[in-house]
């Protein structure tokens, strides 16, 4: 495992959920007999609608981990690779209102960052999570940080931003650096068609395919995650939200930024990235920077979804952290 340093905390990184470009069609959960025994499933009353919910050793001692995946428009299958790798507490995932095996009401209204927050103080209400543990994974990492700034943060033991989107600005010129280390004609590809906008141009697709085999999933072919066989993504939320590919951004978070209150954040951060992710390391050492109690994990030969390209590397760095942290209180 690489580490980096600044002066106040010490660094290792992995993971980011990007949105692949996927259809998006309903699904419905899989039957009991198909989840682990030790397996809890079931819809959380949020604001708007109810959401899906696992979760997974209930009776295991630890302190719980709820993970909010990214997108905007994702699911939260990709995190099923842990199911059987964290074992020592409860270890919770979800779909956001309107993702994966939630209700999806249609109302635009709640695809706003506010909303997520709410979503993520309801699922603690309902489920009794009094202690908990809070990670967020690419967008994610937004609806995590924004909880940690303005949600009800009593009991919150610990944030782990995997990958996050902090600034959009920043997002967008990292995509730009890793874009420059591509082969000139896939640049060309990419460039021209971002300009014309024919983002469903089968050119434009086998580029930006190329993209996420270096910086998303890093391991090819990936690897497969059976939790994540028939559930669709909302590509009409990403769009609105985001905008019409990981390059170029349209939508609502064209604005955010919390970059300048990064240092308001006073609970403990792991930022956790993969050593070729799209969020890169040199940019989540800049946002540690900002931050008063954080350190780094960075995971060797891992993309954005580092928890799919790494799993083990990746559980293991979470355990140290999240046993760290506990051992403090």
């Amino acid at each position: 495992m690489n580490s980096l340093r600044t002066p106040h905390a010490p660094f290792l990184i992995t993971l980011l959920l990007a949105v692949s470009m996927a259809a998006c069609y309903e699904s419905q959960p899989k039957p009991a007999e198909d989840r682990a025994a030790d397996s809890v499933t079931g819809m959380v009353d949020v604001p708007g609608g109810k959401v899906f919910f696992e979760m997974y050793h209930a009776d295991a001692p630890g302190i719980p981990l709820l993970m909010i995946h990214g997108g905007p428009g994702m699911n939260s299958c990709g995190f099923g690779l842990l199911d059987e790798l964290i074992t020592d507490r409860p270890i919770i995932r979800y779909d956001q209102l309107g993702t994966g095996l939630s209700e999806r009401p249609g109302d635009r209204s709640t695809w706003v960052l506010s909303h997520f927050v709410e979503e993520v103080e309801a699922i603690r209400k309902a489920l009794f999570l009094d202690e908990v543990h809070v990670l967020g994974h690419s967008w994610g990492g937004t609806v995590a940080a924004e909880f940690a700034l303005e949600g009800d943060t009593e009991g919150v033991v610990s944030i782990v931003l995997a990958g996050p989107l902090l600034s959009t600005s920043i997002w967008l010129d990292d995509a730009q650096i890793l874009l420059a280390q591509m082969p000139e004609h896939l640049q060309q590809t990419i460039r021209s068609h971002e300009a014309t906008g024919t983002y469903s141009h089968p050119d434009y697709i086998a580029a930006t395919d190329s993209f996420y085999a270096r910086f998303l999933n890093h391991i090819q072919p990936p690897r497969p995650v059976p939790e994540c066989d028939g559930v669709g993504i909302n590509m009409e939320m990403y769009e609105t939200m985001w905008g019409p590919t990981e390059f170029t951004s349209t939508g609502t978070l064209l604005d955010y930024d919390r970059f300048d209150r990064l240092h308001e954040i006073q609970l403990p951060v792991l930022l956790i990235v993969g050593e070729f992710d799209e969020a890169r390391p040199e940019t989540m050492i800049r946002f540690a920077d900002q931050i008063p109690d954080a350190e780094i994990a960075i995971i060797p030969d891992a993309g954005h979804a580092a928890m799919v390209d790494q799993p083990e590397l990746y559980a293991a760095q979470l355990k140290r952290f999240l046993s760290k942290i506990e051992a403090r209180e």
